[in-house]
């Protein structure tokens, strides 16, 4: 999903501390489309440009609207967020499952993130106006969200998604040994391990098996493989040595 297809819709958003931290969330993952239905006056007061800093322009540059219908005007996918379920149950997402839907089916389509009022949410009417809807699992202790940080929690899990195996990652996917490779470095850390005295000779594959465990649980490259095994002909080299002086002095 490309930061231009993706707007952020804020309903009827009455703090204008949360509007400039939504607008600080939105630059934090790189959004830059901001709409606002029937916002409160004091939108681009002192206190949200001080909460927004930098990412103050997004305010400026943010669209108003009337109502969120004028707001969905040009927008073809909608994805509204509320606590409620009712008619809605069958169309939720969780913030992951929504991004991959957004990744896999929307990728080139325009679509947008509907969040309501701080104190109410969507309410009905605006929530016929989505395709889709997106729950956020929070604890029912306390249930309420905080604006910015729901939408942190939506643009993350966007963001994510979006391009999971440039961004996050890091190296490609290591290539794994075969059980070639595996069983004959087991095989010589057995002898190793063995020789110094490590396993105990009436049951040796008691230890072993919690190496297999171990290093089947991460996966072994052909590189850690000869890295395990140059360890193992390390004790080796160090045993025949201590051997060989234990027979010098004690022969």
């Amino acid at each position: 999903m490309k930061p231009e297809n993706l707007v952020i819709i804020l309903v009827e958003p009455q703090g204008p501390i949360n509007i400039g931290s939504v607008c600080r969330t939105m630059m934090n993952f790189g959004f830059t489309q901001l709409r606002l239905v029937n916002p409160t006056k004091h939108y681009k007061s002192l206190l949200a440009k001080k909460m927004a800093l930098s990412a103050f322009t997004l305010l400026e540059n943010a669209l108003i609207f009337d109502d969120l219908q004028s707001a969905l005007s040009d927008i073809q996918i909608a994805f509204g967020t509320t606590r409620r379920f009712g008619k809605y149950r069958n169309n939720f997402f969780t913030p992951g499952g929504a991004a991959e839907k957004l990744r896999e089916t929307y990728q080139k389509v325009s679509c947008a993130l509907v969040l309501g009022p701080e104190d109410t949410g969507l309410e009905t009417k605006d929530l016929d106006l989505c395709q889709h809807f997106i729950t956020i699992p929070i604890h029912d202790a306390y249930p309420s969200m905080n604006l910015s940080h729901a939408l942190a929690v939506l643009l993350y899990e966007v963001s994510l998604k979006s391009d999971p195996k440039k961004k996050f990652t890091g190296s490609l996917p290591k290539e794994l040994a075969t059980g070639d490779e595996i069983e004959r470095m087991f095989a010589h850390m057995k002898k190793s391990l063995l020789d110094i005295a490590f396993l105990d000779k009436q049951n040796p594959d008691h230890l072993l098996r919690a190496f297999r465990r171990i290093f089947g649980a991460t996966g072994l490259t052909s590189r850690d493989i000869r890295i395990i095994r140059g360890m193992m002909s390390r004790i080796d080299w160090t045993e025949n040595q201590r051997r060989k002086y234990t027979n010098v002095h004690h022969g």
